[in-house]
């Protein structure tokens, strides 16, 4: 597991400067096409969401034939948006997950969110650590709103069967772990759905792809 973290007086700086300085920051990403000169129609798809051998691990490929709505694959679309290229923006009503990019453009991708309006984060934050096959841990609110969950209190190591998947992204206010995080998921039949205990899931080819191109410290904007 690789862990990277951005410091607390890093973090600092930022949260003094607001949330305005917060989403003027972050990376620029030049617009890039996803699928120049591939087949049109689900057969594009086909290598993007393909197995994936990530160490040890082999991922297995999307289930096109189950997945077959394409609105929820990767796809670069046209994105009016205040931000500036490198922001995640995310649209909790639509599920959807938008990374900013140049020219009016954005990456999106398709996700899960909170089953309950309440366990939603909102609001503006940084990605404050990065973590391959991260180890899951629920807290004591999950716990107690499911109780199976208790089995885990002690944590679960990262593999295919953790709920977190492949990568995660955490959402840091300040300098301080939000406790939300942008992660992959064991369970990709459920992306596109509000089903989750308020952390945002992407398919783990999505969130392998996520996770390379922002770098620590990049802002996040949950709408």
């Amino acid at each position: 597991m690789i862990i990277a973290r951005v410091s607390s007086n890093v973090l600092s700086r930022r949260a003094v400067c607001g949330g305005i300085c917060v989403l003027l920051a972050g990376c620029t990403n030049a617009p890039q096409s996803l699928f120049s000169g591939a087949p049109r129609g689900i057969d594009r798809y086909a290598a993007v969401y393909g197995p994936i051998m990530d160490g040890s691990y082999a991922i297995p490929a999307l289930d096109l034939d189950v997945t077959a709505n394409t609105d929820l694959l990767r796809q670069d679309v046209a994105f009016s948006t205040p931000y500036r290229p490198g922001t995640i923006v995310v649209n909790v009503a639509q599920r959807r997950l938008y990374l900013v990019q140049r020219g009016g453009r954005a990456l999106r991708y398709a996700v899960g969110v909170g089953r309950e309006e309440a366990l939603n984060f909102r609001g503006s934050a940084v990605i404050g650590q990065k973590t391959t096959w991260p180890r899951w841990t629920p807290t004591a609110d999950m716990i107690r709103r499911m109780p199976k969950y208790a089995a885990y209190a002690g944590g679960m190591p990262g593999g295919l069967e953790n709920p977190l998947g492949a990568r995660a992204l955490y959402l840091y206010v300040g300098d301080r772990d939000s406790y939300f995080r942008i992660h992959g998921t064991n369970e990709p039949t459920t992306i596109g759905s509000a089903v989750s205990s308020g952390c945002i899931r992407m398919f783990n080819q999505d969130i392998i792809d996520l996770y390379n191109r922002v770098p620590l410290g990049a802002p996040v904007v949950v709408l």
